[in-house]
């Protein structure tokens, strides 16, 4: 099995993930994980360290924004959505409809994904 970290679905699937937890309101990453690990069936736990770089990526990109902001004292850096990054989410949303629709048979063992 293969690092999943360096796995193109895998990367693509946590910027539909973060990017629609961001559409809900303004989060500190702390709290995306924890929406992360808890939504998602744990699947991210252990992974903390991938978010961060993640987050990174799509700030330079122009889908979120950050600002750091006090928070128990301690300053902490908050991540929102940008207009762009709205769009960005209902590509993404649009292209893992169409991969479901398209390979949903395909799990069922009926025609595979690349047949049309």
């Amino acid at each position: 099995m293969s690092d999943r970290r360096n796995d193109a679905c895998w990367a693509s699937c946590n910027v539909l993930l973060v990017l629609g937890i961001l559409a809900d309101g303004e989060r500190a990453g702390h709290e995306i994980i924890t929406i992360l690990e808890r939504q998602c069936d744990r699947t991210f736990a252990g992974h903390e360290g991938d978010l961060y770089p993640l987050l990174h990526r799509l700030e330079e990109r122009g889908d979120i924004r950050s600002r750091e902001r006090m928070n128990g004292g301690r300053p902490r850096r908050w991540y929102r959505l940008t207009r762009q990054g709205t769009k960005t989410l209902a590509r993404c949303r649009r292209e893992w409809e169409h991969y479901r629709r398209k390979c949903s048979s395909l799990a069922a063992g009926g025609e595979t994904c690349a047949r049309r």
